[in-house]
């Protein structure tokens, strides 16, 4: 089973052209037989078999259009975005929690879908936003940002889905770091982690120590050759 995000999970907006203030709605159909044969059948009438579970309530058997399913797997934050399935008349509230793709075409397989209320609460992984990087000391003296956390799994209400966590960089010095501690999370996002983590530091340039070593190095390659030319020099007196 593969998760693909591109590795990057984000909140309930995506890019600019893709308005997720307006939920996208996947169109959809009930099917009656469940299995791989089924599952089959469905992917030949080029359709992606898919299921809906949870809500105290029995799984329910669909397939989606692949088209559909790909423009918005390709979008951030895929797995933290709340979708409308609409099957039957009715439309369900439902976030994607695992989608199987071919191994070699990299084409949707199978979708599960969990259904979800604006109040149910879930455990969802929010990406890391780094800004104010000019105003960072530490980076602006050749500092380097080592990322520690990309992403913060955090839970918080289906219907509350933060965006990213912004990580503030003003100020900040080489060998600073920022902890969870520092950043102000909306009203009910709460780390599923118990403890104040790294998300990043500011870690000293290496580049300088590269050059450093290859300074010493011709160095010492410079007082060989000045050893070797006295040598050659007291040759040609004592030839003389």
């Amino acid at each position: 089973m593969n998760r693909t995000d591109g590795g990057t999970l984000g909140g309930i907006i995506g890019l600019e052209e893709w308005n997720m203030s307006d939920t996208v709605t996947f169109d959809a159909e009930s099917r009656a037989l469940v299995g791989k044969g089924a599952a089959r059948a469905a992917r030949r009438n080029g359709r992606v078999p898919a299921v809906i579970y949870g809500a105290n309530k029995d799984p329910e058997p669909i397939t989606i259009d692949p088209a559909q399913l790909r423009a918005a797997r390709m979008q951030p934050g895929f797995f933290a975005t709340l979708f409308d399935v609409a099957v039957e008349g009715g439309n369900q509230k439902v976030l994607c929690r695992d989608l199987q793709l071919h191994p070699v075409t990299d084409q949707p397989m199978h979708a599960d879908f969990l259904r979800v209320t604006d109040s149910t609460r879930i455990n969802v992984e929010i990406p890391v936003v780094f800004e104010n990087e000019d105003e960072a000391p530490g980076l602006k003296g050749g500092g380097v940002l080592n990322v520690v956390r990309h992403v913060v799994e955090v839970m918080c209400r289906a219907g509350a889905i933060p965006n990213d966590i912004v990580v503030d960089l003003t100020g900040l010095d080489i060998g600073d770091s920022v902890h969870i501690a520092s950043i102000t999370l909306p009203d009910g996002v709460k780390p599923t982690i118990d403890r104040d983590f790294t998300i990043a530091t500011i870690a000293a340039p290496t580049v300088a120590v590269v050059e450093d070593d290859e300074a010493e190095g011709e160095d010492e390659d410079g007082e060989g050759a000045e050893s070797e030319g006295g040598d050659d020099s007291e040759g040609g007196e004592d030839d003389s």
